[in-house]
């Protein structure tokens, strides 16, 4: 064998052990659940890492348990803090991780985004004292701030480079009225600087590169 075959070789093997293995549903959750297997010494978990049964138990504890620090911050603090745009945002710090997406910085400014483009359009419409859709009819105006928000919301996070997709529905909960005070704003934006800092424990936990705040370049 050659030297430049053995080379290319080398950097293959180094390239797999350094690749997170996705199992068979992809994204990153084998690879935390090995990563988890390996800090903390279980060797079970570190051989079923990647079996569906598993990673399944562990979405499900992981969504409990995201759920249920926004809940006690919700009791202590007697505000809302369980908004539903912040599940998939949770789905994808912890099934994509490693994604742009994913990054602290792209999951901030994506609903921070997505809560003054909400905002701004509820003023262009003469909305801001007007009851929540949902409690009543959809009308045009109410139609029309819809529409300006989510597309302010994805040109914005365009323009900005910070796309995250569950931002798109928390515009529309602004938007169509459901969420509007300046403190309900404020609270939703804290609810996702917490699932942010779960993200971060975890996935640093598990051994994953996932980022302090800007997405990694490639």
């Amino acid at each position: 064998m050659s030297s430049g075959d053995e080379q290319r070789e080398l950097r293959a093997d180094e390239l797999a052990s350094t690749t997170p293995r996705s199992g068979p549903i992809g994204g990153d959750i084998a690879a935390i659940l090995e990563g988890f297997g390996t800090r903390f010494r279980i060797p079970v978990l570190t051989s079923r890492h990647s079996q569906t049964s598993v990673m399944g138990l562990f979405a499900l504890i992981n969504g409990v348990i995201s759920i249920a620090i926004l809940s006690v911050a919700a009791v202590v603090s007697g505000q809302a803090f369980i908004f539903p745009s912040l599940g998939p945002t949770a789905f994808l710090l912890f099934y994509t991780p490693t994604l742009p997406a994913a990054s602290p910085r792209n999951t901030v400014f994506g609903h921070a985004i997505g809560i003054g483009a909400g905002y701004l359009a509820l003023v262009i419409f003469g909305l801001t004292e007007a009851a929540p859709a949902l409690a009543t009819e959809v009308t045009w105006a109410r139609v029309g701030a819809a529409a300006v928000s989510l597309g302010l919301t994805s040109g914005f996070m365009v323009w900005f480079k910070v796309p995250h997709p569950p931002a798109g529905a928390t515009t529309l909960i602004v938007s169509l009225g459901i969420l509007k005070t300046p403190a309900e704003l404020a609270v939703l934006m804290v609810a996702v600087v917490l699932m942010v800092g779960q993200g971060l424990v975890i996935n640093r936990l598990a051994g994953i590169d996932y980022p302090s705040w800007a997405p990694k370049l490639s």
